[in-house]
């Protein structure tokens, strides 16, 4: 999946997707890799769909391009 980032949070962030517009997407820090950094708001990612729920649009996502903190 290819989206962009429309929030974070301290749990993660949230990701809205380029072909399914009517879903958003939670990006957990618990699939990332350890001191990982979400990248800002506003930012292009892509990810692997992890699970998803579509009587209510949710699908969770591991993402291809955490960045370590330094």
């Amino acid at each position: 999946m290819i989206g962009e980032v429309v929030g974070r949070r301290p749990f993660g962030g949230f990701t809205a997707f380029d072909h399914a517009p009517e879903a958003i997407g939670p990006a957990e820090i618990t699939a990332t890799p350890r001191n990982a950094v979400l990248p800002p708001t506003r930012t292009r990612v892509s990810g692997d769909v992890i699970w998803h729920a579509g009587h209510n649009h949710q699908v969770k996502i591991r993402l291809d391009d955490w960045k370590a903190s330094t």
